[in-house]
């Protein structure tokens, strides 16, 4: 018999570790939470009755040292070990070591685990179950009558590892650079190929089962929204599928389950093609992140279900019936009009209203690092219907106050009220014919500027401004008294007695500031970081990040022409074959590989020319700004 777990640990981080820590303290458990050193003072480790210290920064020396997670539970008194996703959560050999210990394993067997871990092995095994699939391509043979191809890792997930391949001739490069971020990710590099389908939705399948030989297919979920193959924004049920279809899904993720005697929750995913024909992708033996908008839609807690079934209790023969939908977006410090480059440094506020759940691994005043996946929170609303819990939730996140980090926010408001999502028309492709419209600069930045302009002009807390302001206009030179910049734009903003045709300011003390622009009263609110070295402009009308301009600039901000600056702190994993010093480039050349927050940035060269200088090497640890190399632009002829 199955003991009863009294004390639970969390082998992860961040919002998964505090989510799993809320269901444990309603039912009565004890916690424990690991933390690595840049997360000693996280909200997980707050969160948790209990922390252990995983000495070291990196995955690697941390989260991902099995050996270490186990003897901090045995240290700290726990009988269980809940994975979460990621890090550790679908290795093998670590759910044998949890048990070997003497520890509840909250997930499903090690050789469930094992059958699935290896997408190829995977798909030999549905195969066999009778699960429909994608014809696997052999690259070294693959003919322009196969292409699009899709490259994917073999073990692991979340967008690592994989390309699309649109040209022959760039399948070598393409295979080799899939094979390398894989081995660094996963340790290993084993690379496939598969047919790449345009144009097609990512559906999936949460099913849980227990011991006692009943499996669960709680609904659907469609995650075709992504970036880099990573999801951005999930709901369920997936929308406007037959019944014949969503049941044919569902026997598929049952038979899945069934076939490597499944335990404990997990996900069946599948691509449906722009005709409704459904293939397996692969099987996730874990809980996912989107897990919330399913206990939304079903009224379930899944973690308490995983440590009900790790107990040996048996779940109802049916799950409850679903109701209504649920929406989530996952909001990311990262800046999507820059390839998504991810954000660190101090969260000084996030706050979220309106009627949403809210799983988050952060509060004001925490610091996002370089070493761990940059969300910050995955927002979630249900509704009775689709169309308002779409509503709902891109009101919130509209309203949000978020300050210190630039932010996905307006991407994902923007995409919940674009035409194609709110009618559902869904598809993987979503933001590769969108996101150069999605990311453009608010008009409104000018306005914000004036608000920022008059908050910092307030003599004093609760005093107002009788004053009225002359307008703004875009200037790069020419110095002004007060001047802001924001996308890449900057704004100059002139006080002179004189009204500005369509704006007239009715009050302005230091964080509030109300204006009359073009007949409409709009208030905006203003808050300044610490150093003043930013200010946060929010209202309605959107939020803005302002830099205000110094009069005087510093002349050691200046740079050499050509310089490649490192775009954030990360690691230095790969450098172009063959280059250095003297070499020649062309404009827009991957010369150099940065990974930062579990993600993988390509360091372009910003002119055809010669490099002049070479500083990074690979595996170098470098820092925000550091010089990584220098172009020599070829003279124009």
């Amino acid at each position: 018999m199955t003991p009863q777990i009294s004390s639970l640990l969390v082998a992860n981080r961040g919002e998964i570790a505090v989510r799993i820590f809320r269901t444990a303290r309603d039912l009565g458990l004890a916690t424990v939470a690991v933390h690595s050193d840049p997360d000693a003072d996280a909200l997980h480790v707050r969160a948790a009755d209990a922390a252990v210290r995983l000495p070291g920064a990196a995955p690697a020396d941390t989260y991902l040292r099995g050996d270490l997670v186990i003897k901090a539970a045995l240290a700290a008194g726990a009988d269980a070990i809940h994975p979460g996703y990621g890090f550790l959560s679908e290795n093998a050999d670590f759910a044998r070591q949890v048990q070997d210990s003497g520890l509840t394993w909250i997930g499903p067997p090690p050789e469930a685990i094992e059958a699935m871990a290896s997408k190829t092995r995977a798909k030999d095994l549905m195969r066999a179950a009778g699960v429909p699939l994608l014809d696997p391509v052999d690259p070294a043979t693959a003919t322009p009558a196969d292409l699009p191809l899709l490259l994917k890792a073999a073990a692991g997930g979340g967008g690592r590892g994989m390309r699309v391949v649109r040209d022959l001739d760039g399948l070598k490069e393409a295979l080799h650079a899939a094979s390398a971020e894989a081995a660094s990710a996963f340790g290993d590099g084993e690379v496939f190929a598969e047919p790449y389908v345009e144009r097609g939705r990512h559906v999936e399948v949460q099913i849980l089962a227990d011991a006692h030989g009943t499996v669960w297919a709680l609904g659907t979920r469609d995650c075709s929204l992504q970036r880099r193959h990573q999801k951005v924004i999930e709901e369920a049920p997936a929308p406007g599928l037959p019944d014949t279809l969503r049941e044919s899904l569902h026997a598929a993720a049952v038979a899945a389950a069934r076939a490597v005697s499944y335990r404990g929750a997990g996900t069946v995913e599948f691509l449906v093609t722009a005709d409704g024909r459904p293939y397996f992708l692969e099987m996730n033996t874990r809980l996912q992140v989107e897990h919330p908008v399913t206990e939304a839609v079903f009224g379930l807690d899944l973690v308490a279900l995983q440590l009900r079934v790790a107990e040996g209790g048996a779940l109802p023969p049916e799950p409850p019936e679903p109701t209504g939908h649920a929406v989530e977006a996952r909001l990311y410090a990262e800046d999507p009009a820059q390839d998504w480059r991810p954000q660190t440094g101090v969260l000084h506020t996030l706050d979220i209203p309106g009627r949403v759940r809210v799983d988050t691994g952060f509060a004001d005043g925490d610091t996002v690092g370089i070493h761990y996946d940059p969300m910050l929170a995955k927002v979630v609303a249900h509704a009775p219907t689709r169309a308002e819990a779409v509503r709902v939730l891109a009101h919130a996140l509209a309203g949000a106050r978020i300050h210190g980090l630039t932010t996905n926010r307006a991407l994902l408001v923007g995409s919940l009220r674009h035409p194609e999502f709110t009618t559902a028309q869904l598809d993987t492709g979503f933001y590769e014919r969108h996101l150069d419209a999605l990311t453009e600069t608010t008009p409104d930045a000018g306005t914000a500027a004036l608000a920022a302009a008059l908050a910092e002009a307030a003599p004093a807390p609760g005093a107002s401004l009788a004053a009225r302001l002359g307008g703004w206009r875009n200037l790069r030179s020419q110095p002004q008294t007060r001047r802001y910049t924001t996308a890449g734009t900057e704004y100059e903003v002139q006080y002179h007695p004189v009204d500005h045709p369509g704006v007239r300011v009715l009050s302005a003390e230091r964080h509030l500031v109300t204006l009359e622009v073009d007949g409409i009263r709009r208030v905006f609110h203003v808050k300044r970081n610490s150093n003043n070295t930013e200010v946060y402009v929010d209202s309605p009308l959107g939020a803005h990040t302002l830099t205000p301009v110094p009069r005087f600039p510093d002349p050691q901000d200046r740079t050499e022409p050509g310089s490649l600056l490192a775009p954030m702190p990360g690691t230095v994993v790969r450098v172009a074959e063959g280059l250095a010093p003297g070499s020649p480039v062309t404009a827009g050349q991957p010369l150099l590989w940065l990974e930062a927050m579990k993600m993988e940035h390509r360091i372009l060269a910003p002119a055809s020319g010669t490099l002049a200088a070479l500083h990074a090497v690979t595996g170098q640890q470098v820092e925000y700004g550091a010089l990584l190399a220098v172009v020599q632009e070829e003279p124009q002829s």
